[in-house]
């Protein structure tokens, strides 16, 4: 057993640390072996001298030696041999006298063992407790040092609903300055919820919610918080981390603004492309009419001139945006979140989803939200063609051509049915409203890619062709 170290004391002339230091540092069965051969070379001298002097005193060195090993029970077993082997060479007397000597000499072995015990396992203790709270220091340090290097706000609350310790970032989320502090402050001021929380008589519980702030200017931001109770001896407590996801939610509303407005110019498209193709026929009756209608009906000509109108609107082709508006995408972040999307409803199914990925993924010219949004819907319409057979599993590979990356959904499924109108918009018998893929392809080419179904043995196979990002490009 490793025992630290005390310091000794100055002045002291004999150091009883040191020597139990010493003594501890010894190995058990060496310590008592040495005890041993002192009771026997003891015992020797003593019945060498004979009756002339007794050496009886001289056991009590190594009773205490032994006693730093032994226990209680060995150490009144030991008392009780070096008192048989005193009365064994001790002066003759009457049976009383006799028998107090070997009592006092048993007492005098047992007390001196019995102390030295006591000593070596207060000395234990005492060390133990020395560095069980050295180490609760060391670990209040480093909590220390983490909550005040945290970005996010750690604070906790009182029964009565007042903040009494809080890191940096808890005064920075909720507006305090430097030369001010949120300890004092009440949390119904700022965060609501948390002081609703606090008064619940509820057993002691952890969650988490998202709620609204306010600073200590008045301003609201959004909070994502996680807070749990406490019974403290004073009443219930609270403690809480707080993070400010406003920017967090302005980034989420203006990506989701822009998906929308890139929706809904694809369905624009789709719709316009149905509308073009019916003005080309109306055109086309109307051609004919216009042999046989006489030429100065007026109607007649407005009606071409609104056939005329209509189809001009029709061909407004939406057109692809240019690569520089693009900002880059980590292929690699895109199929991870793909995968953490779609495999539990694969598990469901009885089936599975394959990855076929290279080491190292590049980044490629697209927006990581589209291309998600076009992944998820090749990976569902195969998720909704294996239903009907034994095999369920989807292939997802990666490959590479020239400056292009070719990420490829192989089923399988029973494969298309009617391959050359596969992106058509509204289909006939498609679920929905049929514009899945016709939407994908058009979000892939306003990324300078290409969506386009392959020619497979079983299965469908969708190939996704993206501009790989040069490097050092921005």
């Amino acid at each position: 057993m490793a025992v630290a170290k005390a310091p000794p004391r100055e002045g002291a002339w004999f150091d009883i640390g040191g020597t139990v230091e010493f003594c501890l540092s010894v190995p058990k069965f060496r310590l008592l072996g040495i005890a041993a051969l002192m009771i026997g070379a003891i015992a020797l001298a003593d019945w060498e001298i004979g009756l002339a002097a007794s050496l009886g005193a001289l056991y009590i060195l190594p009773m205490m030696l032994a006693a730093v090993w032994l226990g209680p029970r060995g150490i009144v077993a030991l008392a009780a041999l070096c008192a048989v082997l005193r009365s064994l060479f001790d002066q003759a007397g009457s049976p009383l006298e006799t028998s107090l000597r070997f009592c006092f000499a048993l007492f005098a072995y047992l007390i001196s063992g019995l102390f030295v015990g006591a000593l070596i396992r207060n000395r234990r203790l005492t060390l133990e407790r020395l560095d069980e709270q050295r180490r609760r220091v060391e670990v209040e340090e480093q909590l220390k040092v983490l909550v005040e290097s945290s970005p996010a706000g750690i604070f906790v609350v009182d029964h009565l609903g007042k903040v009494v310790a809080a890191n940096d970032a808890a005064n920075q989320i909720f507006g305090f300055e430097q030369d001010q502090r949120l300890e004092g402050a009440f949390i119904q001021d700022h965060l609501p919820l948390l002081a609703d929380a606090l008064r619940c008589t509820a057993d002691p519980f952890r969650t988490g919610a998202q709620c609204q702030g306010r600073r200590r200017t008045g301003e609201i931001f959004l909070a994502d918080t996680w807070f749990s109770t406490y019974r403290a001896s004073n009443g219930q407590r609270l403690a809480a981390i707080v993070v400010d996801s406003s920017e967090e939610m302005r980034s989420r509303e203006e990506q989701n603004l822009r998906q929308l407005t890139s929706g809904t110019r694809i369905m624009a498209a789709a719709v316009l492309h149905e509308v073009r193709n019916f003005c080309s026929a109306i055109s086309l009756v109307y051609a004919n009419l216009s042999r046989e209608a006489s030429a100065g009906d007026e109607n007649f000509q407005r009606l071409g001139d609104l056939v005329a109108g209509l189809g001009q609107i029709a061909s407004r082709d939406l057109k692809s945006r240019p690569q520089e508006a693009l900002v880059e995408a980590s292929l690699q972040q895109v199929l991870d979140n793909l995968r953490i999307i779609i495999e539990p409803s694969w598990l469901d199914i009885g089936g599975a989803v394959r990855f076929d990925l290279p080491p190292r993924l590049p980044k490629v010219l697209g927006e990581s939200h589209g291309l998600l949004q076009a992944f998820l819907n090749l990976a569902q319409n195969s998720h909704r063609a294996v239903q009907v057979c034994e095999i369920r599993e989807l292939r997802i590979g990666v490959s590479m051509k020239d400056q292009r990356v070719i990420v490829r959904f192989s089923d399988s499924g029973p494969g298309v049915l009617c391959p050359e109108a596969v992106f058509q918009p509204f289909q006939p018998g498609a679920q929905g409203t049929g514009l899945g893929l016709y939407i994908s392809r058009a979000l892939i080419r306003s990324y300078g890619g290409e969506l386009r179904l392959e020619s497979e043995n079983s299965g469908a196979c969708f190939a996704v062709e993206l501009h790989v990002l040069a490097e050092g490009a921005q």
